[in-house]
């Protein structure tokens, strides 16, 4: 019989016919150990008639047995739990089998002597704890032939990676095959029946036994230095994970302390204001909208919100395939019956922005597509050029060519006096809406200038908790940068209550408080996590806080106004900045001198641009180097 019969075997038996032959096993083996009791004592011949004579008293102790077993539960007792305390149980059966023979034999007058009894008592413990044990490692052994079993290898050989293994032997999922320790002393013993190894081992462990994954069971040890660990440990190719004390799961420790989130007013270093803003449904109920830049964080909070609002349908324009099968997803799930269209292409691509705006008559465009990570563009400085402004270009003029309502450009705070190239071309993103603004009759043309937002793509926020996840060290350009936050949640709410707003021009920025330092945001995530922060004031301290310097182009404190006149709207919170732009001739001349930079691959003619017509700060914060940042 090959093991997939014999798995298919085992696991057709129902739990009542399991217990049955476990009944039947401890019947049978009664009957075996009396015979061995009468032999091992030898005062007693084994011969025809003294069998028959005693064959009755073994049947009415098999028949005991079986009542005792049944009261103690015996044969309820899973294999794969049958541990110590099965054992004990299994020797009280015993011993009280026996006394009920001797008592038996007693009362029938059987010249049978008590050491019989004594015997078949021990054997009859041997041979009962013996069977279980046996056909448990069988048993086992034959689930995990017929199930995909996870091979790992547990680092820390202390109480918890001893517990952990108990808890293991008995699981058909996962198979323990050693233990790494750091204590010299514990290397090349054997714990709880594994081998203990060297760390310096794992290279060759992992690949001699095909380990899977590497469980961390050293909650003593502080997390930064698990997360260093784990880092080192998936370089070789396994999955880690990281255990905590048994003790700590019941609420016997730091578990909950360790799991504390920050709170995002206490980043925000303000309070949240969306319960403030008001609702936006009236504005885009019934309309036609298309979002550029659907799949990135901004574009699908947008979506997000704008199903609450029941427009007509939602048009979804984004180059990233993924991104955009993500979040139509996501809409059609939460959508209900709602329209969703999903566009894969680029801004750039005039035909096409042309045919979308004109087969879904689109109403309303929110422009959220753009290159936003500054490091990345300024290595791409012509590609973040051609993306941002001319993009918007293209679809700022489709959209006026075809009658829009109205058309909200997603901009940043770093257009304001730019010391780098994503912020020029947001500013000049702002500069061409600015510019169309001033000649559509139809079309209001409006923009929205953000902070940076908690939790977008390639913020701040998910790189502090990628560098604690790992131990740490958390990097910061400078100790005195600050900048504004919000929300993904407000930003995506003043995006649409700008669009409701807008009169034709106009340029919104939300009050975001005052900003806020990032070396006091970083120090709030180590906290958060449970750390505690390594400086000179606690060199035993968890993570560490490195400065490694700004980088060209970065400044030390952001913006958000180019000038300080500001109208109020109808939100106390929502503010309308009245800023310069250029004549209808300057704008022209800016747009063909970049367009000919972008078609003759010129960064240098680029920049030029950049300089003449974007306000630039006053003092740049580092000096940036040629070809790296504005020259």
């Amino acid at each position: 019989m090959d093991d997939a019969m014999l798995y298919r075997l085992v696991t057709a038996m129902s739990r009542k016919q399991k217990e049955l032959a476990f009944l039947l096993m401890d019947a049978a083996m009664s009957f075996v150990t009396v015979g061995l009791a009468l032999a091992l004592n030898g005062q007693t011949r084994l011969d025809i008639p003294t069998l028959a004579a005693l064959a009755p008293l073994a049947v009415a102790m098999c028949f005991v047995g079986i009542g005792v077993s049944l009261a103690m539960g015996l044969p309820k007792i899973k294999l794969n739990a049958y541990e110590t305390r099965g054992i004990v149980l299994t020797g009280i059966f015993a011993v009280a089998v026996g006394a009920s023979g001797a008592l038996l034999n007693a009362a029938a007058g059987h010249p049978l002597p008590v050491a019989v009894f004594v015997i078949f008592a021990f054997l009859f413990l041997v041979f009962g704890a013996g069977w279980r044990i046996l056909l448990r490692q069988w048993l086992i052994e034959i689930y995990r032939r017929g199930h995909q079993h996870i091979r790992v290898l547990i680092y820390g050989a202390g109480h918890t990676g001893q517990q952990l293994v108990a808890a293991l032997k008995s699981d058909y999922a996962a198979h323990p095959v050693a233990f790494v320790d750091d204590n010299p002393t514990l290397q090349t013993l054997r714990i709880s029946g594994l081998p203990v190894y060297a760390p310096s081992k794992i290279k060759t462990l992992v690949a001699e036994n095909r380990i899977d994954r590497v469980v961390l069971a050293m909650p003593s040890i502080s997390q930064p230095r698990q997360a260093r660990i784990a880092h080192g440990l998936r370089k070789i190719g396994c999955e880690v994970h990281a255990l905590p004390s048994f003790a700590e799961l019941v609420g016997h420790g730091d578990m909950r302390r360790r799991s504390a989130a920050v709170a995002l007013d206490d980043l925000l270093g303000r309070n949240r204001l969306e319960s403030e803003l008001p609702g936006v449904s009236h504005a885009y109920s019934g309309r036609r909208i298309l979002v550029t830049g659907a799949g990135g964080s901004i574009g699908s909070e947008l979506c997000r919100q704008l199903i609450a609002c029941r427009p007509h349908c939602v048009v979804l324009l984004d180059h990233s395939e993924l991104s955009l099968y993500t979040i139509e997803k996501e809409l059609r799930e939460i959508g209900g019956t709602m329209n969703v269209v999903p566009i894969l292409g680029s801004v750039l691509d005039d035909q096409l922005v042309r045919r979308v705006i004109g087969d879904h008559d689109i109403d309303v465009v929110l422009h959220a597509a753009a290159y936003k990570h500054v490091p990345l563009v300024e290595c791409n400085v012509l590609n973040g050029l051609r993306n941002n402004v001319i993009g918007t270009k293209v679809l700022g003029d489709a959209a006026r060519d075809a009658g829009v309502e109205r058309f909200i450009l997603v901009s940043s705070d770093k257009a304001v006096r730019p010391t780098n190239v994503m912020g020029a071309s947001k500013r000049l993103a702002e500069l061409v809406i600015q510019d169309l603004a001033t000649r559509s009759t139809e079309t209001r043309f409006s923009m929205v200038r953000f902070g940076n937002v908690l939790g977008s793509s390639g913020s701040v926020i998910p790189l502090f908790e990628e560098q604690i996840e790992r131990g740490g060290p958390v990097t910061l350009t400078d100790p005195n940068v600050t900048r504004y936050f919000m929300t993904i949640s407000e930003a995506a709410r003043l995006v649409l209550l700008a669009g409701s707003f807008a009169r034709g021009g106009d340029l919104f920025v939300l009050d975001m408080g005052d900003p806020v330092p990032i070396r006091k945001l970083a120090r709030q995530m180590i906290e958060g996590a449970g750390h505690t922060v390594k400086d000179a004031e606690n060199p035993d301290g968890d993570i560490e806080i490195r400065i490694t310097g700004l980088r060209p182009g970065e400044k030390l404190h952001e913006e958000l106004l180019i000038s300080s006149d500001m109208l109020t709207t109808p939100h106390s919170k929502i503010l309308r900045a009245q800023e310069g732009y250029l004549s209808e001739i300057e704008m022209a001349n800016a747009m063909k001198d970049l367009k000919r930079a972008i078609a003759t691959m010129d960064e240098d003619l680029a920049r030029q641009v950049i300089l003449r017509w974007v306000e630039r700060a006053k003092e740049e914060t580092v000096q940036p180097e040629r070809g790296t940042a504005l020259s």
